[in-house]
């Protein structure tokens, strides 16, 4: 291994015992089902409900594969889909084990937010003559800002710091585990702050790359660009104090998908691209036994509101930055507005309307390598907001209503 691999767990708790568990996790996803057995371990043993777990992965894609659709995919063979199985259910354990251990020693703190800046990150979307491709884009969108959560105990002492980003933790891509620029920032921020957890809050990084990327010292690079953002953040005068009360809020989304036409499905049954192939074959073989294929599938997208102070967003699959910044317009207020992508399932590419219609790997061709039909259906951003927008206002009712 180049670096050991984490899952860490900070817990917030108000006045009123309204708790939030935020795991952030070294996975390149969360698997379908799995937040669901994380919840109802703890649902079982510490009585938190679903809204108060919130699961973030950071995407590095030097960790364990767990998600066994994607191992069928692959054509890897049964002893790994076993091998994933076991790992998984065991990494649930730890998580859930972990949590009780969090919530045994819970201890009086105070919160304040700041922000830094990092600019290795940069829009991968080229529009070119030929479509577009994946390739650095320097005119393209990106969300460059680094959102920064201070846990201060007695005599001011740092506990912990959650901080974000919107990029893909993808500096590598070699057979070591690794936590690539994400568990650099981490390292060298805990080298610095001796008995502080800092944990890393993937944002909405679906169509952004670090750049340059492919080597470990770039890694190691971005992760020191990241952990001294955070630096400069935390040096910040005149952060905002977080109040309580603390609001949380889980529910899901329906999503359609654009329903796929029977012959072009029999013609990619016969490509030379595996994954088209076997994508088109498993299409088949649903409409063959059921005599249709979904279109419509549910994912989880959660909200907490901290006082008037702090609104935190966690949206599904691999969010693209428009989601980010979009939401952050939308929401900006009195109340910072943090956005995190990669949270609870990770099921593939969450494009926005413009990313869908422009086409390209994420509006598109990355649905082969998932267990949907794909493309998205043109509703997909509208349906996503509408949800969004109606747990901003469960958080925000009930913020108000407990003042």
């Amino acid at each position: 291994a180049a670096q050991d691999l984490f899952a860490k767990v900070l817990i917030l708790e108000d006045a009123q015992k309204t708790r939030l568990a935020i795991v952030t996790l070294d996975l390149i996803g969360i698997p379908q089902g799995f937040r669901e057995d994380v919840v109802s371990a703890c649902q079982k043993q510490y009585n938190l409900p679903p809204e108060s777990i919130l699961l973030n992965a950071s995407h590095t894609h030097c960790g364990p594969e767990l998600r066994v659709f994607k191992i069928r995919h692959y054509g890897v063979d049964a002893a790994r889909e076993a091998q994933a199985i076991t790992y998984a259910k065991g990494l649930i354990d730890q998580i859930v084990k972990l949590i009780g251990q969090t919530l045994d020693k819970m201890e009086p703190v105070h919160l304040e937010y700041t922000q830094g800046r990092a600019g290795f990150a940069m829009n991968r979307r080229l529009p070119t003559e030929r479509g577009v491709i994946n390739s650095p884009y320097p005119d393209g969108p990106v969300d460059q800002n680094v959102p920064v959560l201070k846990v201060l105990g007695e005599n001011e002492k740092l506990v912990a710091v959650l901080f974000g980003y919107a990029c893909h933790n993808t500096t590598l891509s070699f057979y070591q585990f690794c936590g690539d620029y994400a568990g650099y920032a981490q390292e060298y921020l805990e080298q610095a702050h001796p008995g502080t957890t800092c944990l890393f809050f993937m944002g909405c990084g679906g169509d952004q790359n670090p750049y340059p990327r492919r080597t470990l010292e770039l890694a190691k690079q971005h992760g020191r660009a990241l952990a001294n953002a955070v630096e400069t953040a935390l040096e910040v005068r005149q952060p905002q104090t977080i109040h309580g009360p603390l609001q949380v809020a889980v529910d899901e989304v329906e999503l359609e998908f654009q329903k796929p036409d029977e012959t072009n499905l029999q013609k990619e049954a016969e490509s030379g691209n595996k994954y088209e192939r076997r994508h088109a074959e498993r299409l088949l073989a649903e409409l063959k036994e059921t005599g249709k294929i979904q279109t419509t599938y549910a994912f989880p997208v959660q909200a907490a509101q901290l006082g008037n102070d702090l609104t935190i967003f966690a949206l599904p699959g691999e969010a693209v930055v428009d989601y980010s910044l979009r939401l952050k317009e939308e929401f900006s207020g009195k109340s910072r507005v943090w956005v995190a992508g990669y949270s609870n399932h990770v099921f593939g590419y969450l494009p926005s309307l413009r990313v869908l219609k422009e086409g390209g790997y994420e509006g598109a061709r990355a649905m082969i390598y998932s267990a949907y039909p794909g493309p998205f259906a043109e509703s997909v951003e509208d349906r996503m907001l509408g949800k969004v927008r109606e747990l901003h206002r469960q958080v925000s009712d009930k913020a108000a209503t407990s003042n």
